[in-house]
């Protein structure tokens, strides 16, 4: 493979609350400088305070250098996403949510090279809220987008390793990489499988590093201890910074390394 023809795409994991948004700020044009990253990607569904997104929050991590931003079941925890979303096309909710829900589920991004590349955005169906198909879903969006470039990364916001594992061999050769978001803790299972698709059941989150999945770990054991209901606060303390770098052919989208990241400020 020729140098010239290769991409770097920068995906970054969950970001969580005020301490995910510094940490981007604090990493991502080093790793965009040093990596030679074309395209960035982030999960920021939890960007405002750790439960949804608002435009504040958005334009801060736009402001930082990503380029889209995906989402999942979180998507609509701030009210003002609704009628944001509905106008902001490089925020994305999932593309199997109901017909007729307010946003975009995929995108098609020009960059400043030239090069276009697609993202998706699907729920998982497992242990999550009720959705159409992801598998079925997705399919129409990629021959469309393939119209334009075969540069395509779906983000599958999903809790079942099963459910995203078999998404990732579904999708083989069909796009450039399947990546998992939702859990909050970054898999080491990152490959390239068999017909060059980049694949890693989750790639972590971007925020507090002492906390339960981003949120007070005090708080989240009284949950369990006692079932009662209690409002969940970001961490604070260190952060962790988890992401991954995907190296694509810009002429055939093939992925050809994936390498995970992750940053202990």
């Amino acid at each position: 493979m020729s140098f010239m023809n290769v991409m770097n795409v920068l995906f970054i994991g969950d970001v969580i609350g005020r301490p995910g948004r510094v940490l981007v700020r604090h990493y991502l044009s080093e790793l965009v400088e040093k990596e030679a990253v074309s395209f960035v990607i982030a999960n920021g569904e939890n960007s405002a305070g750790g439960f949804g997104i608002t435009q504040k929050t958005a334009e801060e991590l736009f402001a930082c250098g990503v380029h889209v931003i995906t989402t999942g079941n979180h998507v609509w925890d701030k009210k003002e996403a609704v009628s944001y979303l509905s106008k902001e096309d490089r925020i994305l909710r999932p593309q199997n949510f109901p017909p007729g829900v307010p946003g975009y589920g995929s995108i098609i991004f020009s960059l400043k090279n030239g090069l276009k590349a697609g993202v998706i955005n699907l729920t998982g169906r497992v242990f999550m809220a009720p959705s159409d198909c992801p598998f079925r879903t997705v399919m129409p969006v990629i021959e469309e987008i393939k119209r334009h470039t075969d540069i395509i990364i779906v983000d599958i916001h999903a809790e079942a390793t099963s459910e995203k594992q078999a998404l990732g061999y579904y999708l083989n050769g069909k796009v450039s990489a399947v990546i998992g978001t939702h859990t909050h803790v970054q898999t080491a299972d990152e490959q390239i499988l068999s017909h060059h698709t980049a694949y890693i059941t989750d790639v972590g989150m971007t925020g507090p590093a002492l906390g339960v999945i981003g949120v007070n770990a005090a708080q989240i054991v009284e949950k369990f201890l006692t079932q009662i209901p209690v409002k969940y606060e970001v961490a604070t303390g260190k952060g962790i910074f988890c992401a991954v770098i995907i190296q694509i052919d810009s002429d055939t989208g093939r992925a050809s390394a994936i390498k995970r990241l992750m940053l202990h400020d």
